[in-house]
């Protein structure tokens, strides 16, 4: 009987074995590869800032291919390889240009054409800049502590807005060219104190955009981006009084007759940074004389080019400021469409 037992036993082990032999057998199912990540050049924004455009075309202004046939200007600018828009916000601007309304009529635009979109908080009225960064007039009076507040609820408002619209924004800058803090005289940054200040906003705007968009990169913005002495002074002080942000960005408005160094200058500067800080760059603003075509887009194409070797990819895009605003409407000598609408030689360098 207890022979009978074990073999019995014996039996249901090598069963049991047996069934699990079975129910494995033939190669196991592979685990499903991981999407790779885009190529780097895949990625590149080669991009436009056309916040002119709705103003543009109520005063009747045209924008033709080099063969003369009359196309939108988004989509023109994305046959000659565009493949993001940037678009600039002010607060309560005279006749509505850039303000929240024409910047989600224009975000609408450019998702339907399938681009890639920057929002460029200026938080003023109207230009903001490294020579001026006018509070809005309604905020004008209002205490440190409120200022903060109304500047949240018009990030939140107006990227709500964009959310609701069916727009979501890849990058965020809060301020445009804040080498001078913003919103002054409260948030100007010449000193310690001020710089604390400009800090506060800054992080402030930056909490309310990943508020509402938190996988967006949020971007702190200065012009001169060739200028070493300049960023270096900036970002260490961002570091020293706990700015936060994701990404730099960066205007270049080159000397034509200097161009080659102003190409290393650039270069070394965004690896630097890199370095640094830990952050990738972008061109948030690129222009030069719309007579000076040839030379840009030798400039474009070289910087690109040098993205992924010389700059080992802590480039992230170029943008180039106001193409279509031609001289004859905006009196802006760097764009890039002459003033016939057309564009110049200078745009064909994104189609590489």
């Amino acid at each position: 009987m207890k022979r009978f037992f074990s073999l019995l036993s014996i039996s249901v082990v090598l069963g049991i074995l047996l069934a699990l032999s079975a129910s494995s057998c033939g190669d196991p199912k592979p685990e499903p590869e991981p999407e790779p990540d885009p190529q780097p050049e895949l990625n590149f924004a080669k991009g436009a800032d056309v916040s002119w455009l709705t103003q543009m075309e109520h005063d009747g202004c045209k924008f033709y291919t080099p063969a003369g046939k009359e196309m939108e200007c988004m989509e023109l600018l994305k046959t000659l390889g565009v493949n993001s828009i940037r678009l600039r916000v002010w607060v309560n601007p005279e006749g509505g240009w850039c303000g929240k309304e024409d910047v989600v009529a224009k975000a609408k635009r450019a998702k339907a054409l399938g681009m890639r979109i920057m929002i460029d908080f200026h938080y003023s009225d109207s230009w903001a800049d490294p020579g001026k960064q006018n509070k809005p007039a309604a905020w004008k009076d209002l205490s440190f502590s409120a200022l903060r507040e109304a500047m949240v609820e018009h990030t939140t408002d107006v990227l709500t807005a964009l959310r609701d619209a069916g727009v979501t924004p890849e990058w965020i800058q809060i301020g445009n060219e804040t080498i001078g803090g913003m919103l002054w005289p409260d948030g100007q940054n010449y000193n310690d104190v001020g710089f604390g200040r400009y800090v506060d906003l800054n992080n402030s705007g930056y909490a309310a955009a990943k508020e509402v968009f938190p996988f967006a990169k949020v971007l702190i913005h200065v012009d001169k981006g060739q200028d070493a002495s300049q960023l270096n002074w900036f970002f260490n002080k961002c570091e020293q009084f706990g700015a936060r942000y994701d990404m730099i960005g960066l205007s270049l408005y080159p000397d034509p007759g200097n161009m080659m160094q102003f190409r290393t200058q650039i270069i070394n500067n965004i690896k630097n940074l890199y370095l640094a800080y830990e952050k990738e760059c972008i061109i948030c603003e690129l222009g030069m004389s719309w007579t000076e075509g040839t030379v840009c887009n030798d400039l474009i194409a070289g910087l690109m080019a040098s993205s992924l070797n010389e700059m080992e990819g802590h480039c992230q895009g170029i943008f180039y400021w106001e193409p279509e605003g031609y001289e004859s409407w905006s009196h802006y000598s760097k764009s890039a469409f002459s003033n016939e609408g057309r564009p110049t030689n200078a745009l064909y360098a994104f189609q590489n």
